[in-house]
């Protein structure tokens, strides 16, 4: 399975609320950068247990509405289109980091004052 196949099945777990499938692409070790870079979760298991807090985590009405894969060496950009109740079209973008078939690294780029001001 190529890389931009990996995230694409992740997207479609995460909006499924799979997120037991979703972890499966991501080594033990896995780190996650929150939006505005300051906020790193260590381990696939803290991962997994904000995945069970989503809804406090995104915009309130937060919904993907386009998504598209850019793929480089070892990595795969995901360009998100969103909205929420707050903001009708937006975008963000997200790094994945590959180790083989496993994800090592999650990163999401956001305009953080855009983003603060959705909640």
């Amino acid at each position: 399975m190529n890389l931009a196949n990996i995230v694409q099945r992740g997207w479609e777990a995460l909006g499924a609320g799979d997120f037991d499938t979703l972890v499966t692409d991501y080594v033990e070790q896995m780190i996650f950068i929150m939006p505005g870079q300051a906020d790193v979760l260590k381990g696939r298991q803290a991962f997994r247990s904000a995945l069970d807090n989503l809804g406090e985590i995104l915009p309130p009405g937060f919904e993907i509405t386009g998504l598209r894969q850019l793929e480089g060496e070892n990595e795969i950009v995901s360009i998100v289109e969103w909205k929420s109740d707050k903001m009708i079209a937006s975008q963000l973008s997200v790094l994945f980091k590959f180790e083989g078939d496993q994800i090592y690294e999650e990163r999401w780029f956001v305009d953080t004052e855009q983003w603060k001001s959705v909640f």
